[in-house]
Protein backbone atom coordinates (compact mmCIF):
# COMPACT_ATOMS: atom_id res chain seq x y z
CA UNK A 1 0.00 0.00 0.00
CA UNK A 2 3.34 2.44 0.67
CA UNK A 3 4.52 1.61 -2.75
CA UNK A 4 1.31 2.24 -4.21
CA UNK A 5 0.87 5.67 -2.65
CA UNK A 6 4.55 6.32 -3.16
CA UNK A 7 3.47 5.78 -7.09
CA UNK A 8 0.65 8.10 -7.17
CA UNK A 9 2.03 10.90 -5.63
CA UNK A 10 5.16 10.50 -8.08
CA UNK A 11 2.37 10.18 -10.77
CA UNK A 12 0.68 13.42 -9.47
CA UNK A 13 3.85 15.43 -8.91
CA UNK A 14 4.81 14.63 -12.97
CA UNK A 15 1.50 15.80 -13.76
CA UNK A 16 2.12 19.40 -12.25
CA UNK A 17 5.86 19.26 -13.80
CA UNK A 18 3.80 17.91 -17.30
CA UNK A 19 1.05 20.80 -17.03
CA UNK A 20 3.67 23.23 -16.17
CA UNK A 21 5.78 22.23 -18.92
CA UNK A 22 3.44 22.19 -22.05
CA UNK A 23 -0.43 22.34 -20.62
CA UNK A 24 -0.19 25.81 -20.94
CA UNK A 25 2.00 26.34 -23.85
CA UNK A 26 0.34 24.91 -27.18
CA UNK A 27 3.69 25.53 -29.20
CA UNK A 28 5.34 23.25 -26.87
CA UNK A 29 2.39 20.93 -26.53
CA UNK A 30 2.35 20.76 -30.61
CA UNK A 31 6.13 20.02 -30.44
CA UNK A 32 5.85 17.15 -28.42
CA UNK A 33 2.44 15.72 -29.97
CA UNK A 34 3.54 16.12 -33.76
CA UNK A 35 4.76 13.34 -36.03
CA UNK A 36 8.30 13.01 -36.20
CA UNK A 37 10.16 12.78 -39.44
CA UNK A 38 10.35 9.40 -40.77
CA UNK A 39 7.86 7.91 -38.14
CA UNK A 40 5.51 5.35 -39.09
CA UNK A 41 2.81 6.61 -36.50
CA UNK A 42 1.69 9.70 -34.36
CA UNK A 43 3.67 9.49 -31.16
CA UNK A 44 2.09 7.65 -28.31
CA UNK A 45 3.29 9.18 -25.30
CA UNK A 46 3.49 8.45 -21.34
CA UNK A 47 2.89 11.11 -19.42
CA UNK A 48 6.83 11.51 -18.32
CA UNK A 49 7.88 11.32 -22.02
CA UNK A 50 5.82 14.89 -22.32
CA UNK A 51 7.79 17.49 -19.85
CA UNK A 52 11.09 16.32 -21.62
CA UNK A 53 10.04 16.05 -25.70
CA UNK A 54 8.20 19.50 -24.74
CA UNK A 55 11.50 20.89 -23.91
CA UNK A 56 14.03 19.74 -25.45
CA UNK A 57 15.52 21.81 -27.84
CA UNK A 58 18.30 21.38 -30.35
CA UNK A 59 18.65 24.83 -31.40
CA UNK A 60 19.62 25.32 -27.26
CA UNK A 61 22.10 22.77 -27.64
CA UNK A 62 23.40 24.88 -30.47
CA UNK A 63 24.40 27.39 -28.60
CA UNK A 64 26.53 25.31 -26.57
CA UNK A 65 28.53 23.71 -29.52
CA UNK A 66 29.10 27.13 -31.10
CA UNK A 67 31.32 27.45 -28.05
CA UNK A 68 32.91 24.62 -28.00
CA UNK A 69 33.24 23.97 -31.66
CA UNK A 70 33.39 27.63 -33.18
CA UNK A 71 34.79 29.40 -30.00
CA UNK A 72 37.30 26.88 -28.40
CA UNK A 73 37.61 25.05 -31.64
CA UNK A 74 40.29 21.95 -31.23
CA UNK A 75 40.27 20.75 -27.97
CA UNK A 76 42.92 18.30 -27.42
CA UNK A 77 43.45 16.07 -23.82
CA UNK A 78 45.15 18.21 -21.14
CA UNK A 79 45.71 21.66 -23.51
CA UNK A 80 44.84 24.97 -23.67
CA UNK A 81 41.78 24.07 -25.86
CA UNK A 82 40.46 21.02 -23.57
CA UNK A 83 40.68 23.12 -20.28
CA UNK A 84 38.71 26.20 -21.79
CA UNK A 85 36.14 23.42 -22.77
CA UNK A 86 36.19 21.59 -19.19
CA UNK A 87 35.48 25.43 -17.68
CA UNK A 88 32.76 26.43 -19.92
CA UNK A 89 30.97 22.65 -19.14
CA UNK A 90 31.40 22.86 -15.27
CA UNK A 91 30.16 26.65 -15.34
CA UNK A 92 26.91 25.52 -17.54
CA UNK A 93 26.15 22.54 -14.87
CA UNK A 94 27.00 24.71 -12.21
CA UNK A 95 24.54 27.21 -13.10
CA UNK A 96 21.97 24.64 -13.07
CA UNK A 97 22.44 24.10 -9.96
CA UNK A 98 24.11 20.61 -10.42
CA UNK A 99 26.54 19.29 -7.56
CA UNK A 100 29.78 19.37 -10.15
CA UNK A 101 32.84 17.83 -9.46
CA UNK A 102 36.00 18.37 -11.46
CA UNK A 103 37.97 14.96 -11.51
CA UNK A 104 41.78 15.51 -12.41
CA UNK A 105 43.98 12.63 -14.28
CA UNK A 106 47.19 12.81 -15.52
CA UNK A 107 48.02 11.88 -19.16
CA UNK A 108 50.76 11.80 -21.66
CA UNK A 109 52.95 14.36 -23.43
CA UNK A 110 51.15 16.12 -26.86
CA UNK A 111 52.82 16.80 -30.01
CA UNK A 112 51.45 19.55 -31.89
CA UNK A 113 51.72 21.79 -34.62
CA UNK A 114 50.43 24.76 -36.61
CA UNK A 115 50.85 26.36 -39.99
CA UNK A 116 50.05 30.19 -40.57
CA UNK A 117 49.37 30.66 -43.80
CA UNK A 118 48.45 33.95 -44.26
CA UNK A 119 45.75 34.81 -42.28
CA UNK A 120 44.81 31.39 -41.55
CA UNK A 121 46.38 29.07 -38.52
CA UNK A 122 46.17 25.52 -39.26
CA UNK A 123 46.01 22.97 -36.24
CA UNK A 124 48.45 20.11 -37.10
CA UNK A 125 50.35 16.93 -35.28
CA UNK A 126 54.03 17.09 -34.73
CA UNK A 127 56.31 14.53 -34.58
CA UNK A 128 58.21 13.49 -31.14
CA UNK A 129 61.43 12.67 -33.34
CA UNK A 130 61.28 15.92 -34.74
CA UNK A 131 62.67 19.18 -33.21
CA UNK A 132 60.18 20.55 -30.54
CA UNK A 133 59.36 24.08 -29.64
CA UNK A 134 60.31 25.52 -32.67
CA UNK A 135 59.15 28.06 -34.93
CA UNK A 136 60.27 28.26 -39.00
CA UNK A 137 59.40 30.27 -41.71
CA UNK A 138 60.24 30.47 -45.15
CA UNK A 139 58.86 29.22 -48.33
CA UNK A 140 56.88 26.12 -49.29
CA UNK A 141 58.41 24.07 -52.02
CA UNK A 142 56.04 21.26 -53.17
CA UNK A 143 57.77 18.22 -54.00
CA UNK A 144 55.16 16.22 -54.51
CA UNK A 145 55.59 12.26 -53.07
CA UNK A 146 59.01 13.41 -52.18
CA UNK A 147 60.77 10.41 -54.82
CA UNK A 148 62.51 13.40 -56.32
CA UNK A 149 63.60 16.40 -53.76
CA UNK A 150 65.81 19.04 -55.12
CA UNK A 151 69.83 19.07 -54.39
CA UNK A 152 69.48 21.95 -52.42
CA UNK A 153 66.16 23.02 -50.13
CA UNK A 154 67.94 25.01 -47.67
CA UNK A 155 65.94 27.35 -45.55
CA UNK A 156 62.65 25.90 -47.73
CA UNK A 157 59.40 24.29 -46.16
CA UNK A 158 59.30 21.60 -47.83
CA UNK A 159 55.97 20.18 -48.39
CA UNK A 160 55.41 16.42 -49.26
CA UNK A 161 51.97 14.83 -50.25
CA UNK A 162 50.49 11.63 -51.87
CA UNK A 163 48.43 8.57 -51.79
CA UNK A 164 51.60 6.38 -51.19
CA UNK A 165 53.24 6.09 -48.36
CA UNK A 166 55.64 9.04 -48.04
CA UNK A 167 57.36 8.58 -44.60
CA UNK A 168 61.07 7.93 -45.56
CA UNK A 169 61.36 11.57 -47.93
CA UNK A 170 61.32 13.42 -44.40
CA UNK A 171 64.76 12.49 -44.00
CA UNK A 172 66.36 13.22 -47.39
CA UNK A 173 64.29 17.09 -47.07
CA UNK A 174 66.11 17.14 -43.84
CA UNK A 175 69.73 16.42 -45.19
CA UNK A 176 69.63 18.85 -48.39
CA UNK A 177 68.67 21.66 -45.58
CA UNK A 178 64.97 21.80 -45.20
CA UNK A 179 63.68 24.13 -42.56
CA UNK A 180 61.17 21.73 -41.78
CA UNK A 181 58.48 19.10 -43.09
CA UNK A 182 55.36 19.29 -43.51
CA UNK A 183 53.41 16.01 -44.46
CA UNK A 184 50.57 15.89 -46.47
CA UNK A 185 47.96 12.49 -46.22
CA UNK A 186 45.74 12.32 -49.45
CA UNK A 187 43.38 9.79 -49.39
CA UNK A 188 42.70 6.92 -51.90
CA UNK A 189 38.96 6.43 -50.68
CA UNK A 190 36.90 9.48 -51.71
CA UNK A 191 34.88 8.26 -48.85
CA UNK A 192 37.37 8.88 -46.13
CA UNK A 193 39.19 12.16 -45.63
CA UNK A 194 42.52 11.49 -43.84
CA UNK A 195 43.05 13.50 -40.33
CA UNK A 196 45.86 15.56 -38.96
CA UNK A 197 48.97 13.49 -37.23
CA UNK A 198 52.02 12.94 -35.68
CA UNK A 199 54.13 11.12 -37.83
CA UNK A 200 56.47 8.19 -35.97
CA UNK A 201 59.67 9.17 -37.73
CA UNK A 202 62.37 5.83 -37.97
CA UNK A 203 65.48 8.47 -38.00
CA UNK A 204 65.07 11.63 -35.66
CA UNK A 205 66.06 14.98 -37.21
CA UNK A 206 67.03 18.35 -35.93
CA UNK A 207 63.69 20.24 -37.90
CA UNK A 208 60.31 20.21 -37.27
CA UNK A 209 58.25 17.90 -39.00
CA UNK A 210 54.27 18.11 -39.07
CA UNK A 211 51.32 16.05 -40.38
CA UNK A 212 48.38 17.61 -42.29
CA UNK A 213 45.12 16.59 -42.46
CA UNK A 214 43.90 15.96 -46.07
CA UNK A 215 41.81 18.74 -46.35
CA UNK A 216 44.79 20.85 -45.46
CA UNK A 217 47.09 19.48 -47.80
CA UNK A 218 44.86 20.02 -50.16
CA UNK A 219 44.42 23.63 -49.44
CA UNK A 220 47.99 24.72 -49.42
CA UNK A 221 48.16 22.55 -52.75
CA UNK A 222 45.45 25.17 -54.21
CA UNK A 223 47.43 28.21 -52.62
CA UNK A 224 50.76 27.07 -54.43
CA UNK A 225 49.16 26.12 -57.80
CA UNK A 226 48.65 30.36 -57.59
CA UNK A 227 52.14 31.50 -57.01
CA UNK A 228 54.87 31.41 -54.20
CA UNK A 229 53.24 30.82 -50.24
CA UNK A 230 55.21 31.78 -47.42
CA UNK A 231 54.31 30.09 -44.38
CA UNK A 232 55.56 29.70 -40.81
CA UNK A 233 55.52 26.52 -38.77
CA UNK A 234 55.64 26.13 -34.97
CA UNK A 235 56.22 22.43 -33.24
CA UNK A 236 54.69 22.42 -29.03
CA UNK A 237 55.42 19.49 -26.80
CA UNK A 238 52.78 19.93 -23.88
CA UNK A 239 54.42 18.42 -20.96
CA UNK A 240 52.90 17.69 -17.24
CA UNK A 241 49.71 17.90 -18.51
CA UNK A 242 45.82 16.61 -16.68
CA UNK A 243 42.71 16.21 -18.49
CA UNK A 244 39.41 16.12 -15.95
CA UNK A 245 36.08 14.65 -16.33
CA UNK A 246 33.29 16.45 -15.28
CA UNK A 247 31.28 14.74 -13.04
CA UNK A 248 27.06 16.49 -12.69
CA UNK A 249 24.76 15.01 -10.39
CA UNK A 250 21.48 16.24 -8.81
CA UNK A 251 19.64 13.47 -6.29
CA UNK A 252 16.82 12.09 -6.55
CA UNK A 253 13.30 13.36 -5.70
CA UNK A 254 11.70 10.96 -3.86
CA UNK A 255 13.11 8.00 -1.14
CA UNK A 256 16.11 6.15 -2.78
CA UNK A 257 17.04 3.75 -0.50
CA UNK A 258 19.44 2.10 -2.58
CA UNK A 259 20.73 5.30 -4.17
CA UNK A 260 20.54 3.55 -7.41
CA UNK A 261 21.91 6.63 -10.57
CA UNK A 262 21.21 6.93 -14.20
CA UNK A 263 24.35 7.86 -15.90
CA UNK A 264 24.02 10.53 -19.19
CA UNK A 265 27.87 10.80 -20.54
CA UNK A 266 29.59 11.93 -23.79
CA UNK A 267 33.33 13.01 -24.24
CA UNK A 268 34.40 16.24 -24.88
CA UNK A 269 37.93 16.31 -26.16
CA UNK A 270 38.63 16.17 -29.80
CA UNK A 271 41.54 14.84 -31.95
CA UNK A 272 43.93 17.51 -33.01
CA UNK A 273 43.31 19.81 -36.13
CA UNK A 274 39.81 19.03 -35.54
CA UNK A 275 36.75 21.19 -34.09
CA UNK A 276 34.56 18.05 -32.91
CA UNK A 277 31.33 19.42 -34.06
CA UNK A 278 30.00 16.15 -34.56
CA UNK A 279 32.75 13.92 -32.75
CA UNK A 280 31.77 14.57 -30.21
CA UNK A 281 30.53 18.41 -29.07
CA UNK A 282 27.52 16.71 -30.56
CA UNK A 283 27.27 14.27 -27.30
CA UNK A 284 28.25 16.79 -24.59
CA UNK A 285 26.08 19.55 -25.92
CA UNK A 286 22.77 16.73 -25.72
CA UNK A 287 24.15 15.97 -22.00
CA UNK A 288 24.19 19.88 -21.45
CA UNK A 289 20.13 20.73 -23.03
CA UNK A 290 19.25 17.34 -21.00
CA UNK A 291 20.76 18.82 -17.92
CA UNK A 292 18.68 21.54 -18.45
CA UNK A 293 15.24 19.93 -19.25
CA UNK A 294 16.05 17.37 -16.49
CA UNK A 295 16.80 19.50 -13.39
CA UNK A 296 13.74 19.95 -11.82
CA UNK A 297 11.96 16.98 -12.91
CA UNK A 298 10.78 14.50 -10.19
CA UNK A 299 12.73 10.99 -10.17
CA UNK A 300 13.02 7.99 -8.16
CA UNK A 301 17.13 8.14 -8.55
CA UNK A 302 19.42 10.22 -8.99
CA UNK A 303 20.51 11.70 -12.53
CA UNK A 304 24.16 12.00 -13.39
CA UNK A 305 26.14 13.55 -15.86
CA UNK A 306 29.72 12.86 -16.78
CA UNK A 307 32.09 14.36 -19.79
CA UNK A 308 34.85 12.94 -20.35
CA UNK A 309 38.31 14.08 -20.91
CA UNK A 310 40.78 12.33 -23.18
CA UNK A 311 38.76 9.61 -24.99
CA UNK A 312 40.36 9.85 -28.22
CA UNK A 313 43.39 8.91 -26.44
CA UNK A 314 41.87 5.72 -25.81
CA UNK A 315 39.30 5.96 -23.66
CA UNK A 316 41.09 7.05 -20.85
CA UNK A 317 38.92 9.24 -18.77
CA UNK A 318 35.71 7.19 -18.35
CA UNK A 319 38.35 4.07 -17.52
CA UNK A 320 39.88 6.59 -14.99
CA UNK A 321 36.46 7.23 -13.67
CA UNK A 322 35.12 3.85 -13.27
CA UNK A 323 38.57 2.71 -11.78
CA UNK A 324 37.86 4.95 -8.93
CA UNK A 325 34.73 3.46 -8.32
CA UNK A 326 33.69 0.48 -5.54
CA UNK A 327 31.95 -2.26 -6.20
CA UNK A 328 28.94 -0.96 -4.30
CA UNK A 329 29.43 2.46 -6.07
CA UNK A 330 28.91 0.65 -9.62
CA UNK A 331 26.48 -1.73 -8.14
CA UNK A 332 24.14 1.39 -8.32
CA UNK A 333 24.32 2.42 -11.15
CA UNK A 334 21.09 1.25 -13.33
CA UNK A 335 22.56 2.63 -17.01
CA UNK A 336 25.12 4.73 -18.68
CA UNK A 337 23.60 6.63 -21.81
CA UNK A 338 26.94 7.35 -23.79
CA UNK A 339 26.19 10.00 -26.84
CA UNK A 340 28.88 9.82 -29.35
CA UNK A 341 28.35 11.23 -32.58
CA UNK A 342 24.87 12.32 -32.25
CA UNK A 343 24.36 14.84 -35.02
CA UNK A 344 26.33 14.24 -37.84
CA UNK A 345 24.51 15.97 -41.27
CA UNK A 346 26.48 13.00 -43.69
CA UNK A 347 23.02 11.45 -45.99
CA UNK A 348 24.19 7.91 -45.49
CA UNK A 349 24.73 8.10 -41.74
CA UNK A 350 20.92 8.30 -41.80
CA UNK A 351 20.22 5.42 -39.00
CA UNK A 352 20.47 5.84 -35.39
CA UNK A 353 22.21 3.06 -33.56
CA UNK A 354 21.97 1.17 -30.44
CA UNK A 355 25.58 -0.17 -30.14
CA UNK A 356 26.51 -1.96 -26.57
CA UNK A 357 29.75 -3.75 -26.51
CA UNK A 358 28.38 -7.36 -26.30
CA UNK A 359 24.95 -6.90 -28.95
CA UNK A 360 23.10 -7.82 -26.28
CA UNK A 361 19.81 -5.88 -24.69
CA UNK A 362 20.35 -4.24 -21.33
CA UNK A 363 18.30 -1.35 -19.74
CA UNK A 364 19.49 1.55 -21.47
CA UNK A 365 19.41 -0.37 -25.05
CA UNK A 366 15.82 -1.47 -23.72
CA UNK A 367 14.67 1.86 -22.82
CA UNK A 368 15.96 3.71 -25.87
CA UNK A 369 13.96 1.16 -28.35
CA UNK A 370 10.79 1.81 -25.87
CA UNK A 371 10.99 5.05 -26.20
CA UNK A 372 11.92 5.37 -30.22
CA UNK A 373 8.41 3.36 -30.38
CA UNK A 374 6.21 5.40 -28.28
CA UNK A 375 8.04 8.14 -30.30
CA UNK A 376 7.41 6.96 -33.53
CA UNK A 377 11.38 7.04 -34.44
CA UNK A 378 11.19 2.70 -34.57
CA UNK A 379 12.00 3.02 -38.24
CA UNK A 380 15.27 5.45 -37.79
CA UNK A 381 16.66 3.06 -35.04
CA UNK A 382 18.70 -0.29 -34.75
CA UNK A 383 19.88 -2.29 -32.60
CA UNK A 384 20.99 -3.20 -30.22
CA UNK A 385 24.78 -4.79 -32.61
CA UNK A 386 28.24 -5.12 -31.15
CA UNK A 387 30.67 -2.41 -31.10
CA UNK A 388 33.14 -1.10 -28.85
CA UNK A 389 34.76 1.99 -29.09
CA UNK A 390 33.98 4.30 -27.05
CA UNK A 391 33.08 5.25 -23.18
CA UNK A 392 30.37 2.72 -22.57
CA UNK A 393 33.36 0.19 -22.71
CA UNK A 394 34.43 0.52 -19.25
CA UNK A 395 30.70 0.50 -17.50
CA UNK A 396 30.14 -2.99 -19.59
CA UNK A 397 33.59 -4.87 -18.54
CA UNK A 398 32.34 -4.15 -14.63
CA UNK A 399 28.87 -5.22 -15.48
CA UNK A 400 26.90 -1.84 -15.55
CA UNK A 401 24.35 -1.95 -18.27
CA UNK A 402 25.57 0.75 -21.03
CA UNK A 403 25.65 1.46 -24.25
CA UNK A 404 26.79 4.03 -26.77
CA UNK A 405 23.93 5.74 -29.23
CA UNK A 406 25.15 7.02 -32.41
CA UNK A 407 24.23 8.35 -36.03
CA UNK A 408 25.98 5.99 -38.65
CA UNK A 409 25.22 4.20 -42.29
CA UNK A 410 24.70 0.79 -42.57
CA UNK A 411 28.19 -0.92 -43.88
CA UNK A 412 31.91 -0.05 -44.58
CA UNK A 413 33.22 3.49 -44.13
CA UNK A 414 29.22 4.73 -45.04
CA UNK A 415 29.25 3.87 -40.90
CA UNK A 416 30.78 7.12 -40.73
CA UNK A 417 31.07 10.46 -42.13
CA UNK A 418 34.19 11.19 -44.32
CA UNK A 419 34.14 14.17 -42.29
CA UNK A 420 35.11 12.06 -38.89
CA UNK A 421 38.23 13.76 -36.81
CA UNK A 422 39.01 16.09 -39.56
CA UNK A 423 39.21 19.73 -39.78
CA UNK A 424 35.53 19.83 -41.93
CA UNK A 425 34.04 18.19 -38.66
CA UNK A 426 32.02 22.07 -37.91
CA UNK A 427 28.80 23.09 -37.46
CA UNK A 428 28.64 24.28 -40.65
CA UNK A 429 29.90 21.07 -42.60
CA UNK A 430 28.65 18.06 -40.51
CA UNK A 431 25.71 19.27 -38.11
CA UNK A 432 22.22 18.30 -38.46
CA UNK A 433 19.38 19.87 -36.18
CA UNK A 434 17.01 17.31 -36.89
CA UNK A 435 19.08 14.83 -36.34
CA UNK A 436 20.24 16.40 -33.03
CA UNK A 437 16.79 17.03 -32.05
CA UNK A 438 16.10 13.21 -32.79
CA UNK A 439 18.95 12.49 -30.07
CA UNK A 440 17.53 14.93 -27.37
CA UNK A 441 14.02 13.43 -27.39
CA UNK A 442 15.10 9.46 -27.38
CA UNK A 443 17.89 9.77 -24.94
CA UNK A 444 15.78 12.37 -23.09
CA UNK A 445 12.55 9.90 -22.78
CA UNK A 446 14.82 6.75 -21.79
CA UNK A 447 17.05 8.20 -19.16
CA UNK A 448 13.70 10.08 -17.22
CA UNK A 449 12.12 6.52 -18.08
CA UNK A 450 14.64 4.89 -16.14
CA UNK A 451 14.57 7.72 -13.54
CA UNK A 452 11.05 7.63 -12.65
CA UNK A 453 11.04 3.71 -12.17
Amino acid sequence: MADLSRRRVFTGAVALAGAATIGLNPVAAAQATRQRTGAQHSPSLNFGDYPVVARVRARRALEHLRVLSDKIGPRIAGTEGELRAKDYIARVLRDLRYQVTLQPFKIADKFLGSVRVGKDTWQTGSSPQGLQDATREGVVIDVGDGSAIPADVTGKIVFIAAVTNVADAYLTAAQRGAAAVLLGRIGADPLRRLSAFSPTLPTPVTIPVLGLAQVQAERLRARLAKGTVTVKVSSVQHKNLTSYNVIAERPATFHNPDNKVVMVTAHYDSVPGSPGANDDGSGTVLCLELARVLRYLPTNKAIRFALWGSEEYGLIGSRHYVSQLSEPDIKRITGTFQNDMVATAYDPAHIYWLLSVDGANNATTQAVAAAAKRLGYEPRTKGPVARGSSDHVPFHEKGVPAANFSWRGEGGLALLEPTYHTPEDTIADNISLERLQVSLELIGAAAYDLLRH
